[in-house]
């Protein structure tokens, strides 16, 4: 079955720093995606060591999967926000973030792979065309997972990935 969108909408997004990791097709697993970067992430605990570093209110706590065209090489970065000011920790990088319009649709479905993928970025990317919002010149694309949303499973065990892009 393949994830529902519920929910479609604008969302201001303030002025940030990415704290995290960056990645690039290299570090693809089989199947073409980065599951593997995110369970290295959770083993490691590096979700709370980052944390501690106070992160941005507006982001309530989520983690990120953010994702560009540097040149001609893909950057996906996992990490959470933070005030612009906050240094990264050793071992960690970062990617500054202006402030601008994002576009987000909610994923409605099971985390089984239904939220991830081309399929539901062509479908997100088709209902923030229909809204007559144009996507910024090589935006950030992102995965929010949020604490409630998302880590929270429904009754039917479904969560909610917020999946957004910059917008001019």
């Amino acid at each position: 079955m393949a994830a529902e969108i519920t929910s479609v909408y604008k969302e201001q997004i303030p002025s940030a720093r990415l704290i995290g990791k960056r990645y690039t097709d290299e570090h693809r697993n089989a199947a073409g995606s980065f599951a593997d970067q995110w369970e290295e992430w959770f083993a490691n605990g590096w979700f709370e060591k980052i944390g501690q570093l106070g992160c941005l209110p507006e982001s309530e706590g989520a983690s990120y999967g953010l994702m560009r065209m540097n040149g001609i090489q893909f950057e996906y970065w996992i990490g959470m926000l933070f005030p612009k000011h906050i240094e990264a920790p050793e071992g960690f990088d970062h990617a500054d973030l202006e402030e601008g319009a994002a576009g987000i649709c909610w994923l409605y479905g099971k985390d089984n792979g239904e939220l991830f993928g081309m399929e539901p970025h062509k479908r997100c990317m088709a209902k923030i065309a229909e809204q007559g919002w144009s996507l910024g010149e090589n935006p950030w694309f992102f995965e929010r997972y949020h604490p409630v949303r998302f880590m929270m499973p429904d009754e039917q065990g479904n969560v909610i990935l917020d999946y957004g892009v910059y917008l001019k």
